[in-house]
């Protein structure tokens, strides 16, 4: 039964205090352009998968692709971030940032190997299974694991990083739209490391709605966000935010990161290693 009440959340990219303040308020201005009344769930992503895979209130909630296509509650794309960054080339894409420490001795992602790496959790595109498919190049009979050791569930991108920063790893992935958000809001957090090597680009995680919500809804949403670029009240959050405006969600391009899970799974290589 679809839900009479329907909520959105936008803190998947709160890479600081006032970006997520800058999230909400376009989430919710988006809701006040649509016409809608959608109530904002601040710690909603705080949720257990399974907790989120129970809910069917979903109205516009940010949320990891890779984590839609394992997700057992259906649910349906609305619309995409443009990142403004030059990888992006203007479209709804991102990809993983592979960070060192500013001072590794590292020139190549080869050069890590028989260090120690690291991921966030299992169903992050960004913090695992986008390094994943990146290191399976690399893999051979000869070469099953590549690194010394990997430390799992780090659980965040900020873990990731500082991670890396202080020393405790020598090598991981963070999402490289949150990589630049925090390197222009929080610049002392990403000033001990860099870029050794990016893994492909794939769909910009989408704001997704439950799959029955009302079509009117989801419609009203999308004409909201793919048109937020033009309104007066979007410049100073794209300033805020580093995003060029929304695109449509083709809900089939996201099969590309279960392809990656399913390569990885049949290479025998379930995590990174």
């Amino acid at each position: 039964m679809p839900a009479t009440e329907w909520i959105m959340n936008a803190s998947m990219y709160a890479a600081t205090p006032e970006v997520a303040a800058g999230w909400r308020r376009l989430v919710e201005q988006v809701a006040r352009d649509a016409r809608l009344t959608l109530s904002y769930v601040a710690d909603l992503l705080a949720q257990s998968l399974n907790e989120l895979c129970t809910r069917r209130d979903f109205g516009a909630v940010h949320m990891c692709g890779y984590t839609v296509t394992l997700m057992a509650a259906p649910v349906v794309p609305i619309a995409a971030p443009i990142p403004s960054a030059a990888w992006a080339s203007g479209r709804a894409v991102y990809r993983s940032d592979l960070i060192v420490r500013q001072d590794a001795p590292y020139r190549t992602l080869e050069d890590t190997f028989g260090a120690r790496a690291g991921w966030t959790t299992t169903h992050s595109q960004s913090g695992f299974n986008a390094f994943r498919h990146h290191l399976l190049a690399y893999r051979s009979a000869q070469r099953p694991a590549l690194y010394s050791k990997v430390i799992g569930n780090l659980g965040s991108a900020r873990n990731m990083l500082d991670s890396v920063r202080e020393g405790r790893i020598d090598v991981g992935p963070v999402d490289a739209y949150w990589l630049t958000l925090m390197a222009k809001h929080a610049p002392h957090l990403t000033a001990g490391v860099r870029v050794l090597a990016s893994t492909q680009l794939t769909p910009m995680p989408p704001f997704v709605a439950a799959l029955d919500a009302p079509a009117d809804m989801v419609a009203r949403l999308c004409a909201a966000f793919t048109a937020a670029a033009s309104q007066p009240w979007f410049r100073p959050l794209r300033d805020l935010l580093l995003i060029e405006g929304f695109a449509e969600v083709d809900p089939a391009s996201f099969a590309r990161l279960l392809e990656w899970d399913r390569e990885a799974t049949a290479a025998g290589f379930p995590v990174p290693a």
